[in-house]
């Protein structure tokens, strides 16, 4: 079994892929080709935003966005402490200040009812992160920004596709960022990522941002990076595009058989087990499909003998982490600190079948009782 089955997506869209990549290399213009256009008007129309720049990866995606906002030394931006280290990190080269807000117990997301507090004459952006697969609660978060003149960046690396409303992640905010990392629930064969924004001059300085801070051949008006996106990975994701909604609806219908199976079979049992929550009023495209449980690590290799990948997304906060600990209170951001002591996921992907999805929740039975002996 496989923690994400990106063979059988592979088999499924075969002779597509094939066909795109060849495209690529009979026209040969393997950097800036045509299917960058291509991708970014696709992408850009799917999410209902004018402007889409796509770039090398989901990390890249941040920190131009930063850079395209004018972040720098001594800026503070908030953000939360439960993620993958880039959404610190991004903040940390610029040399601009991470400050942790803590996260909501039953989503895991920045929890925006503490936002207000942390904001400071220095705050110059709000970065949430929507982790999982589900938009943070961006209307609260957009509201707050709104009162005190902040940007919002939504760190959508683990969410594309998700719906919030009647809006799309990456679609909620002054700029969405979101990966192509394989994994994700849009992913290319390699890296890359997009930053989608309905400013026009945001999306300019974010297209020379990726360039080398270049307006024109050779010449360079802004600060940038060498982060475009290549074309091969672009005409990837763009054979992957007709087959996305039909994922996402797979995706959906997994997380919802995941639930059932585990309150009927494991909660209802009397198991130590809780669920993710999922807003009445956004969906989640599952790019993890993460529980919560003590003794993770004994339940882990018991799963591991059973043959059940798993992970941890993530087993340290960034409050923790040492290049980002000064400064900090390790004591500070419980709900982050006890996430991270509890979370494991299990196996997802659009094409997990049902059969296997039913052996992850018995062996996950059977290990949670017996690591409880």
């Amino acid at each position: 079994m496989h923690f994400t089955d990106l063979k059988s997506q592979y088999t499924a869209l075969k002779s597509d892929i094939d066909a795109a990549i060849q495209r690529v290399l009979d026209h040969g213009q393997y950097i800036m080709g045509p299917e960058v256009a291509q991708l970014e008007a696709a992408l850009a129309a799917r999410t209902g935003v004018a402007h889409c720049v796509t770039v090398s990866s989901g990390t890249e995606a941040l920190l131009i966005a930063l850079m395209a906002l004018g972040i720098g030394p001594g800026d503070e931006v908030i953000t939360s402490p439960f993620t993958f280290v880039a959404t610190g990190e991004v903040i940390a080269l610029l040399g601009a200040v991470p400050v942790y807000v803590d996260i909501e117990p039953d989503t895991c997301n920045l929890d925006a009812r503490l936002l207000e507090a942390a904001i400071t004459p220095r705050t110059r952006a709000i970065l949430p992160v929507s982790l999982y697969g589900q938009v943070a609660d961006m209307d609260a978060i957009n509201a707050v920004a709104a009162r005190h003149g902040l940007p919002v960046v939504e760190d959508a690396a683990q969410s594309y596709g998700a719906r919030y409303g009647s809006r799309q992640s990456c679609g909620v905010s002054t700029i969405g960022c979101t990966s192509f990392f394989p994994s994700k629930p849009l992913g290319c064969y390699g890296d890359g990522g997009a930053l989608f924004t309905d400013d026009a001059g945001l999306a300019q300085a974010a297209r020379e941002i990726r360039v080398h801070g270049q307006s024109a051949r050779y010449h360079h008006t802004r600060v940038g990076v060498g982060g475009r996106m290549d074309t091969l990975q672009c005409a990837v994701v763009l054979a992957k595009l007709p087959r996305f909604d039909w994922e996402l609806a797979r995706r959906q219908a997994l997380g919802v058989r995941y639930a059932a199976l585990i309150q009927a079979q494991l909660i209802d049992a009397g198991l130590p087990l809780a669920l993710p929550v999922v807003r009445a009023d956004r969906d989640c495209v599952w790019a993890q499909y993460t529980v919560k449980l003590p003794n993770r690590e004994a339940v882990q290799a018991a799963l591991k003998a059973r043959g059940i990948p798993t992970a941890v997304h993530y087993p340290k906060p960034l409050h923790l982490q040492p290049a980002y600990a000064a400064g900090h209170d390790p004591a500070a951001h419980p709900h982050s600190l006890a996430a991270a002591a509890t979370v494991m996921s299990l196996p997802m992907s659009a094409d997990l079948s049902e059969a296997d999805q039913d052996r992850v929740v018995a062996a996950l039975g059977e290990a949670l009782r017996e690591t409880a002996a």
